[in-house]
């Protein structure tokens, strides 16, 4: 999440318009069955990575309507954190554990979801075999849990013990950073209350709207113009106004608009510095 939050143009043209194509060239090329993997972030989303998700989802949603008489199998699954995975916070943990702290904490009260890669894998397969009209499926993940006792758990399991004001002489501290741009306290899996069960006992349907492909088409034009010149504060505003749901209130954190409001001088807003196009020296 903080790669797209500090890269949001090309987060964007990965997510939303990669997913477009790689989509339409499937249907183009009759491929049977296409799966894409989308996110918890994606519901009700706080970030440019949950909100390009969700419109990545509606353009596969949209060009299975425009093309279903292609006969092409199309799904989405909604993953939550993946144990072990790339980039997540188990192995991130481990190595801080390692060298001897301290453990980096966004917020004591967090909490995500978890799922194995095993099921990860499995709920992909389940997905393309099971979807009828291009449907979101996600995987009952159980219980969210707390990152702070997931931390202590991990920290115990390691045979050291948590530094703090109750155990001074303990071996690993907790640092706390403060929540990301964008960055929930609690995820959601499910757009809509009335989510739907599935011939498997773990994995339920959710029931989302979608946006017709030419309503899609006509944004497209204007946020891949705005992609191509590198304006964040434009494209984040389109994302704003195509996805209903996507509520941003933070500072925009990408590292070309922050680096032009820089150039450009402290007397022009960062609203300014969003429609100007400035050659980034490497």
């Amino acid at each position: 999440m903080p790669l797209v939050e500090s890269n949001i143009c090309e987060g964007v043209q990965n997510n939303v318009f990669g997913t477009y194509n790689v989509a339409k060239a499937c249907i183009e090329q009759q491929v049977s069955d296409f799966v894409l993997i989308s996110s918890d972030k994606a519901v009700r989303p706080t970030n440019v990575m949950g909100a390009s998700k969700r419109l990545a989802e509606l353009c596969v949603q949209g060009l299975y309507h425009q093309y279903q008489n292609q006969k092409i199998n199309m799904s989405m699954v909604r993953f939550g954190n993946v144990l072990e995975s790339s980039g997540s916070v188990i192995p991130k943990f481990k190595q801080q554990i390692k060298e001897g702290g301290p453990i980096t904490l966004t917020h004591p009260d967090v909490t995500r979801y978890f799922m194995t890669i095993t099921e990860a894998a499995q709920l992909v397969i389940q997905a393309g075999a099971m979807s009828k009209q291009c449907d979101v499926f996600v995987l009952n993940m159980g219980k969210s849990v707390k990152i702070k006792d997931l931390i202590y758990r991990i920290v115990e399991l390691s045979g050291l013990s948590i530094k703090d004001e109750e155990n001074p002489d303990g071996d690993i501290e907790i640092k706390v950073t403060g929540l990301r741009a964008g960055e929930k306290l609690f995820e959601e899996l499910l757009l809509g209350d009335n989510p739907q069960p599935t011939i498997h006992e773990k994995i339920k349907k959710a029931q989302d709207p979608f946006i017709p492909l030419f309503q899609l088409e006509k944004q497209f034009t204007v946020l891949k113009s705005h992609i191509t010149n590198n304006k964040a504060a434009d494209v984040k505003r389109m994302l704003e106004n195509i996805l209903s749901s996507y509520q941003s209130e933070y500072k925009i954190v990408d590292y070309l608009y922050a680096e032009q409001a820089r150039q450009i001088g402290s007397n022009h807003s960062p609203k300014d510095a969003s429609n100007k196009i400035i050659n980034i020296k490497k």
